[in-house]
């Protein structure tokens, strides 16, 4: 049965308690030689920042993303490691578990944007205003779209954490989007979502945004960075009939497929290739104008050109541009990349894409 106390012997304890709270203080602010009710420090933003080695956060990232971060706070995280010990804090206070949320392109299952464009874009978004950062954002995302995936640094490098050794197959996304970016590569490599490869893939997909992501900070701190990513040619069609409406920087085809493509052509069904293929040109022979279709598989770095009998160059119509899988049709005019009409005769159009390579003879009657 609870004693009850009287008046007094509440005041006594009271007070023994009042002590020992203002000693316990006082010795724990002796220990940290700080004031135990002082304000946090404030951080003054852009955050600090100084060089760090793309390879080491190329292999901190891929082991974080074994380790449970995945791909959004397996990039972020990556830096939060490298710079917490290189600068302290305020790098050591944030909890990598705040980027958990862009993994799989948002909680796992929404396929937006790929987490490790998103872990990269907070941490430049951190160190840099943000009238610079969209020029660096963009160069990541751009090279992104246009790399061929994992790179050949990724697929060889001596991670910590080593779930799967082989060479991974290697795809162009041309798009920001996780889901698209992913299926591709799950169709061109033969895998489902839940295999050890399809893993590993993100893994190191993980660790080349991270290695990209300091190598594009590097040389913005060191002023020589110097932007290569141009938007797509293909879009100006897009926004000729979308006009305003649609915003976009990342290749509207990835999407939206080639049924609403301008450049695309009904000659070649989706269903019935799986490999490159270029047909013979339409109408052929011809007079002013000509007809080249060709369909690709996957994402492809494409070169399509004419040449006259002499093997001399003629017109370049696509210039090692990166193109979705899809089918395409483009129109040559009959013209020279002088813009001149050239005369009647035999000439060559060559695709080549990859290991790709495929001629078709064309004639031209003046």
């Amino acid at each position: 049965m609870s004693e009850l106390l009287t008046r007094k012997q509440f005041l006594v304890n009271a007070a023994k308690f009042s002590v020992a709270t203002a000693v316990g203080a006082v010795g724990i602010s002796a220990l940290s030689n700080k004031s135990v009710n002082a304000k946090p420090q404030a951080y003054t933003w852009p955050w600090a920042y100084t060089y760090v080695d793309p390879e080491v956060v190329r292999i901190r990232a891929h082991d974080l993303y074994w380790e449970g971060k995945d791909c959004s706070a397996g990039v972020f995280g990556a830096f939060l490691e490298v710079l917490s010990e290189s600068l302290g804090e305020p790098w050591n206070l944030i909890p990598v578990e705040i980027m958990l949320y862009g993994r799989g392109g948002g909680v796992s299952t929404w396929g937006a944007l790929c987490g490790c464009l998103n872990g990269g874009a907070g941490i430049i978004g951190l160190v840099v205003s943000k009238a610079d950062s969209t020029a660096l954002i963009n160069e990541l995302w751009g090279w992104y779209t246009t790399e061929k995936m994992p790179t050949d640094a990724s697929n060889t490098a001596d991670y910590g954490d080593k779930r799967f050794t082989d060479l991974l197959p290697q795809s162009i996304s041309g798009s920001v989007l996780c889901h698209a970016s992913l299926t591709q590569w799950c169709i061109l490599a033969k895998k489902d979502k839940g295999d050890i490869e399809r893993k590993e893939r993100c893994a190191r997909l993980t660790a080349d945004i991270a290695a990209k992501t300091a190598e594009i900070l590097n040389a913005h701190f060191a002023s020589n960075f110097s932007p290569t990513f141009v938007v797509p040619e293909s879009n100006a069609s897009c926004n000729s009939c979308h006009g305003t409406k649609v915003m976009t920087t990342m290749e509207c085809v990835s999407c939206h497929g080639t049924d609403v493509y301008p450049h695309t052509t009904g000659i070649i069904k989706h269903d019935d290739f799986d490999t490159f293929k270029f047909e013979q040109n339409y109408p052929n022979p011809f007079g002013n104008s000509t007809n080249l279709n060709y369909a690709l598989p996957h994402s492809s770095k494409i070169k399509l050109e004419v040449f006259d009998l002499r093997g001399q160059l003629v017109r370049t119509l696509v210039d090692s541009k990166v193109y979705s899988s899809g089918v395409y049709s483009i129109e040559w005019d009959g013209r020279n990349n002088f813009g001149e009409m050239v005369p009647g005769g035999t000439y060559f159009a060559r695709l080549t894409g990859e290991n790709y390579m495929k001629t078709v003879v064309m004639q031209c009657l003046k």
